[in-house]
């Protein structure tokens, strides 16, 4: 089993910037790749960044390629979304999930997700 606790959500002005932060924790987490998605209301999920396990090989979407940094530390087993130039369509629930592959998230199928954090972008 694998938690995951998400923090650093909330208010921001368009153009501004959020950090998002994911703790992982299970005996297993250091090898798991990991990830975000997001869910904006009204819509389906959207995968958003991934990042292996070695923290090696990072994926994006082509929404947040160039504004969006994905990061880990595998010493403390926590991955970073640093979200810049936020734009009200990046307004959404963001969740943290982990997988065994990369792949697996950018698919949007992992087996384990956090509670979700609220990034609000107001124009």
């Amino acid at each position: 089993q694998v938690q995951l606790v998400e923090s650093g959500g909330g208010l921001v002005q368009a153009g501004g910037s959020l950090r998002l932060s994911c703790a992982a924790s299970g005996r297993t987490s250091s090898s798991y790749a990991m990830g975000w998605i997001r869910q904006a209301p009204g819509k389906e999920r959207e995968f958003v960044a991934a990042i292996s396990w070695s923290g090696g090989s990072t994926n994006y979407a082509d929404s947040v390629k160039g504004r969006f940094t994905i990061s880990r530390d595998s010493a403390t087993n926590t991955v970073y979304l640093q979200m810049n130039s936020l734009k009200p369509e990046d307004t959404a629930v963001y969740y943290c999930a982990a997988a065994g592959a990369a792949r697996t998230i950018v698919r949007g199928t992992s087996a384990y997700w956090g509670q979700g954090t609220q990034v609000t972008v107001s124009s």
